[in-house]
């Protein structure tokens, strides 16, 4: 008989989700045919996975195609945690990417959606310009049932997220969750689980964890193992801990691992931690923080949207 995922409570929303989330980014690589993706999908609600993540952008939109034809095809919409991402910065970019979104998923109200890529500093300023910024559009599409909670994102710099934070608070608004990389390698290096972690606790935020194995890049360090990777982002106080899942043996890893999930001693996270130092001690295996690679928004600014009209005219003539 098969162990159940556990559940764990997202922030201050009080929802309930699973442990171990499925993301996005994967169902629709090249690799991952459209099959493949539907039993992947549908695997992992069997299997008690609530939590899916996703993105406007992922896969020129075919990632979010594939699990809202998943979800159409299982019924069983209700029950499940359906978040995705907008890149847009303007408010009517982020409007204009989250209807597409929403007809993408064939649903009429996702349940999270959330700022994504906040990677540089300037990020938060634009979402939250007071006449022309994204999150005056989230705050609109929830009043209007679109959406239910809003949250942002980012892999590059704890201290941009904790801008991030310290910019929505002078505005008066408070994120219901917040997405960063958990893993064994971030806690030597620009750590986002030593800076940013505590908190988002302190302040009752939904933490989703994510790039616990960084799509395998973790595990070329010959220091550590997918298992111990994803027990490891585990034993942080996260809500969730979104991992990409291409195959049905790896959906099977990651479920397992949760569902058989013993917080680590002590001496066994001293050991794991001691372990991976040196091969994390200058970011060579998160290049999500030390190269441009991951950053898609920064191959196509377009998807931002256009600047706030004050910051053109400051820059005409």
């Amino acid at each position: 008989m098969q162990r159940e995922i556990p559940m764990r409570v997202l922030g201050k929303t009080h929802e309930r989700v699973s442990a171990i989330g499925l993301g996005g980014w994967h169902l629709a690589l090249p690799k991952v045919d459209e099959g493949l993706a539907m039993r992947i999908i549908h695997g992992a609600i069997d299997r008690g996975i609530t939590f899916f993540d996703n993105s406007w952008d992922y896969n020129n939109g075919d990632s979010e195609r594939r699990v809202g034809r998943a979800l159409a095809e299982s019924g069983k919409r209700q029950g499940l945690f359906l978040m995705t991402k907008i890149d847009g910065r303007s408010k009517t970019a982020a409007a204009r990417q989250l209807d597409e979104s929403l007809k993408r998923l064939r649903v009429d109200c996702i349940d999270l959606v959330q700022h994504h890529e906040v990677i540089r500093y300037d990020d938060p300023h634009r979402i939250f310009d007071e006449e022309e910024g994204a999150n005056q559009a989230l705050i609109d599409a929830r009043q209007a049932g679109k959406l239910r909670y809003i949250g942002f994102t980012g892999h590059k710099d704890p201290h941009i997220h904790l801008h991030t934070l310290d910019v929505a608070r002078e505005h008066g608004f408070t994120f219901d969750t917040v997405q960063m990389p958990i893993n064994v390698m971030d806690a030597h290096y620009r750590s986002f689980g030593r800076a940013v972690l505590p908190r988002l606790v302190q302040e009752g935020i939904g933490v989703l964890g994510m790039k616990p194995i960084a799509n395998g890049i973790i595990l070329k360090s010959g220091t550590v193992s997918a298992r111990e990777c994803l027990r490891y982002a585990l034993q942080q106080p996260t809500s969730v801990v979104i991992t990409g899942i291409d195959s049905m043996e790896i959906l099977d890893q990651a479920c397992d691992v949760a569902a058989e999930f013993t917080p680590m001693s002590d001496a066994e996270l001293a050991e794991l931690l001691g372990r991976t130092a040196p091969a994390a001690a200058r970011g060579a295996f998160e290049p999500f923080k030390t190269s441009s690679i991951f950053d898609s928004t920064a191959e196509h600014a377009e998807w931002l949207g256009e600047e706030p009209k004050h910051v053109q005219a400051l820059m005409s003539d």
